[in-house]
């Protein structure tokens, strides 16, 4: 493992927007549904998200940001049969379906780990980095974003003759696609060939295969197979894995939450997957190189305090030759069993020799923590040069969004909060505001 200078893994992290909101809109996420109906603080999760960025660059890091979703989405909300001006839409789907206003109020697009799955140049057979915008569509609230994540995407990397951008796969359930957080790559070098691993929760024209019982698999086996044809993947360097259904039934909605991968380490669960040892040799197998796995045992950290604390949902960043930091939530601090298991990790043979704790507890709260909010693209430096500059944080751009932050968001925002139509009006005025600022065009649908 090496940091070449020539090529990066950069993290997009998603602004949240102005409407974060708690709804428990999420089913099998623990946090979301926990803290459904608490008072939300907006403002304070916007900066959390945009410090944790800016702190990244400051190490060094290639950061970039991506652009919060409008809500409600009034487009969703008349298609279902809400009528009238904005005011009127508002007020009848409060009264009629507060329950369908809430899920198009949401402001999940900020966990941009759910954004798309994304493939460098060195591995598509075509040399180009292809994303595909994952349908989302186990989750009402989720399977609305696919269009408009799909634009800003394009604006924030529009060069074609660098970029391919796919269609979401088809909405049906046996291709539910919920990008990055099921899908790691392994490298050693960011613009060499790498190993991509698709771990999906079950298979969707399979009954007799092993799946969850209390909670929904979102990802299927036939949807990662589909970005993997879309995204022009060589067979001998896909590795496909089921996670183990069992996890899923104890709060696991996402890979991301019981494992992740960086370079040429892989941090996981001991439970994190079914066949684990077939599915580990079969990625040595086809890694050039040295790998380091880095297993948690069940009896060092449970799987009910990785969910709680979302170990497993931090971002491994390469800090150096072969060093690299784990970067997990504040909340890993206050669990005993993670907080000790951290304190040794450095010790252990592998390249994570740093810990560093960040607040999201605004992100946390609603089921997502700091490897949620990033969308990981593998560029070279040309590649790099053909991205929409003005996305990429700098602490100039860092200034003027905390400045924009504070002139467009609310300090507060409670369910009822979502009956007033002044709250969809600072949205629309604040994100217009936003894509000057990044100069991303007309991606919302207000500005068509």
């Amino acid at each position: 493992m090496s940091q070449n200078t020539s090529s990066y893994e950069v993290n997009f992290d998603g602004l949240v927007g102005p409407t974060h909101n708690y709804a428990g809109l999420s089913s099998g996420n623990v946090a979301s549904t926990g803290n459904k109906g608490q008072i939300s603080s907006p403002k304070a999760a916007a900066k959390q998200g945009l410090k944790k960025a800016m702190s990244l660059a400051n190490l060094g890091l290639k950061q970039g940001l991506l652009a919060p979703h409008c809500r409600p989405d009034f487009s969703t909300l008349r298609s279902l049969g809400f009528s009238g001006n904005d005011k009127q839409v508002i007020e009848k789907a409060g009264k009629k379906a507060p329950e369908v206003l809430a899920a198009c109020y949401s402001a999940s697009a900020m966990w941009t780990a759910n954004a798309a799955t994304v493939s460098p140049s060195a591995d598509s057979a075509d040399g180009k980095v292809h994303f595909t915008p994952a349908n989302l569509n186990n989750k009402f609230h989720r399977m609305i974003e696919p269009t408009v994540t799909g634009r800003i995407l394009q604006a924030t990397f529009p060069d074609t003759n660098v970029f391919s951008h796919h269609k979401p796969l088809p909405q049906s359930p046996s291709f539910g696609d919920e990008g990055a957080a099921n899908h790691t790559r392994f490298c050693q070098d960011f613009d060499q060939a790498g190993v991509q691993l698709f771990v999906f929760g079950r298979y969707g024209f399979r009954a007799d295969k092993p799946e969850p019982k209390v909670y929904p698999a979102r990802q299927t086996y036939e949807a990662s197979q589909a970005i993997a044809r879309l995204h022009q993947l060589s067979d001998d360097r896909v590795v496909y894995a089921q996670q183990n259904p069992e996890v899923i039934d104890q709060g696991v909605f996402h890979n991301d939450v019981i494992s992740v991968g960086h370079q040429n380490v892989y941090f996981y669960h001991q439970q994190a997957l079914l066949n684990s040892d077939q599915v580990l040799k079969q990625i040595e197998s086809q890694f050039d190189g040295d790998f380091h796995f880095v297993q948690v045992a069940t009896d060092e950290v449970s799987v009910k305090d990785a969910v709680q604390s979302y170990l497993f949902n931090s971002q491994l960043i390469t800090l150096g030759q072969n060093k690299m930091a784990i970067v997990v939530p504040e909340e890993c601090r206050k669990n005993k069993a993670v907080w000790d298991y951290l304190q040794k990790l450095p010790s252990l043979n592998s390249p994570i020799q740093e810990v560093l704790v960040y607040d999201v507890t605004e992100s946390m709260k609603n089921g997502g923590g700091p490897a949620c909010l990033r969308l990981r693209v593998a560029l070279t430096s040309k590649q790099l040069a053909s991205v929409n500059q003005n996305t990429l944080l700098t602490p100039e751009l860092f200034s003027q969004l905390n400045q924009w932050i504070d002139q467009h968001y609310r300090d507060q925002i409670s369910p009822d909060d979502l009956l007033d139509p002044n709250l969809a009006d600072e949205c629309r005025t604040a994100l217009d505001k936003l894509t000057q600022i990044l100069n991303l065009g007309s991606v919302y649908d207000f500005q068509r």
